[in-house]
């Protein structure tokens, strides 16, 4: 289980609030006087303890299983939720500070009103809702104090967030921005890269010099057996018998009997391999004992059938360019480092102001092609991502981007041309919510930095150390 997905997907979505707070601070790195013999508090939030006990109780409200906890604990499963707790608390406390409330009469109506609990007349059916609490083993007191607790959570953020209506222009702006036309001019950079053919043997030798340490490849020495139901038993079938064999096989391998004596004693015909890494070329039995090769003596199952085999030398060596397969995959990665190399060193002249519009013309010649983007969305030509950041660049500006085939390209921007508003129409009303989110999401973040200054957090860690004890 991922422990902390599964934590913060108990959070409004879109927050990006609160657990900001416990990162910045670091658990156990925060207070000094109450790192005391206090085992009652696990945590205190200015004034506002956190006893063990509510942190045993949330434990067993998050559904996350001993056995997960007791997997993790050497993962900081205990501090993540931990910080779960008390993110939940901060909240808490927020929304008693500014007095933000949910009455009984409203939390009812959000029930009868929730599509799952009525019929097609939109008429609440209670047989549905009792239903959905059996189905996913709660129940209704516990399901209505969380319901309870998002909506207050909600009305806390849209209290923060309310006023944050965006100004026509800076809407205005936006949608210009977005929708305005992008001329630029391109070079494809596949032209200028050298091709495999252009590498020889020396500029190989040397990459694998260079990088020897990171290109060691581990070789191995091993024997195998096949195990089938004919040359164990004398049998077509897979009955109980043969399966009794198998586990007789892993009680010897266990028991630390050797590969040959165990091949003797039940006849089996075994084959030797040598000086063997990995290659695509290889039959499957192969491949599998090279990849759990790391396992010195094991038994596996391959389709039907039963493989007992055992490594008898395993040594890392250089790179040999005279193996076929090793000197096309040492070629790739001098052909992929060249092209980084010519990019990288494209990229720092940019970033230096030492390229300019001559360089570009000497550099494309005839390459250069030019280009419109009708929109910071039109990602026909270049992917999405490059796309934003070229509508984020003034004009005559240079930058690399990439396709959706990561081929890279040089480009530079010419000019935008503006677009005429139509403010009535559906897009441009959309950019009304995106401005307002914007702005509300500005808002929320110097929350963030408001709340580091109002809430102290203090951690007994060795409260956590008991905790963490029940679990072992």
């Amino acid at each position: 289980m991922n422990i902390a997905k599964y934590i913060n997907n108990k959070k409004i979505g879109g927050l990006i609030l609160i657990i900001v707070i416990i990162i910045a601070f670091g658990f156990g790195g925060f207070g000094g006087g109450f790192m005391s013999n206090n085992q009652n508090n696990i945590a205190k939030i200015n004034k506002t303890n956190v006893t063990t006990k509510d942190f045993i109780n949330y434990i067993n409200q998050t559904g996350v299983s001993q056995q997960a906890i007791k997997d993790n604990l050497n993962n900081n499963i205990i501090e993540e939720l931990l910080s779960g707790l008390i993110s939940k608390t901060l909240l808490d406390l927020e929304i008693k500070d500014f007095k933000i409330r949910f009455s009984e009469n409203s939390l009812l109506k959000k029930i009868k009103l929730n599509d799952k609990f009525t019929d097609e007349n939109g008429v609440f059916q209670r047989i549905k809702y009792e239903k959905f609490l059996l189905e996913n083993n709660i129940s209704a007191p516990i399901f209505e104090q969380r319901l309870k607790e998002r909506e207050l959570q909600k009305k806390l953020f849209n209290y923060i967030g309310a006023g944050s209506v965006a100004p026509k222009f800076l809407i205005n702006k936006l949608f210009e921005n977005e929708n305005k036309k992008l001329e630029l001019d391109f070079v494809n950079l596949e032209k200028f890269y050298k091709k495999d053919n252009e590498f020889n043997n020396g500029d190989l030798i040397k990459f694998i010099d260079e990088n020897v340490d990171q290109l060691k490849v581990e070789y191995i020495d091993f024997k195998y057996a096949v195990m089938d139901p004919k040359n164990l038993i004398g049998s077509d079938e897979f009955n109980q018998v043969f399966f009794d064999k198998i586990d007789e096989i892993e009680s010897n391998i266990l028991n630390g009997i050797d590969f040959n004596e165990i091949v003797s004693k039940f006849s089996l015909n075994s084959n030797t391999v040598s000086d063997y890494k990995y290659s695509d070329n290889s039959n499957e039995i192969e491949k599998k004992i090279y990849e759990v090769r790391n396992n010195k003596f094991d038994i596996f199952e391959n389709n039907e059938n039963f493989i007992i085999y055992t490594i008898d030398n395993l040594v890392e060596k250089k790179p040999n360019v005279n193996d076929k397969q090793t000197k096309d995959e040492i070629l790739e990665l001098v052909v992929q480092k060249n092209k980084f190399d010519y990019n990288r060193k494209l990229l720092e002249q940019i970033r230096d102001k030492k390229f300019n519009d001559q360089k570009f013309s000497e550099l494309g010649k005839n390459q250069i092609l030019p280009h419109i983007l009708n929109s910071i969305r039109d990602n026909k030509k270049f992917e999405i991502k490059s796309v934003e950041m070229l509508y984020s660049l003034p004009v005559n500006t240079f930058t690399l981007i990439n396709d959706n085939d990561n081929k890279i390209y040089l480009v530079k921007i010419k000019n935008y041309e503006d677009i005429d508003l139509k403010k009535d129409s559906d897009e441009f009303k959309s950019y009304i919510s995106k401005e307002n989110t914007n702005n509300r999401n500005a808002i929320l973040k110097s929350y963030d930095i408001f709340l580091n200054d109002k809430y102290k957090i203090d951690i007994n860690q060795k409260a956590i150390n008991t905790v963490k004890n029940l679990f072992k």
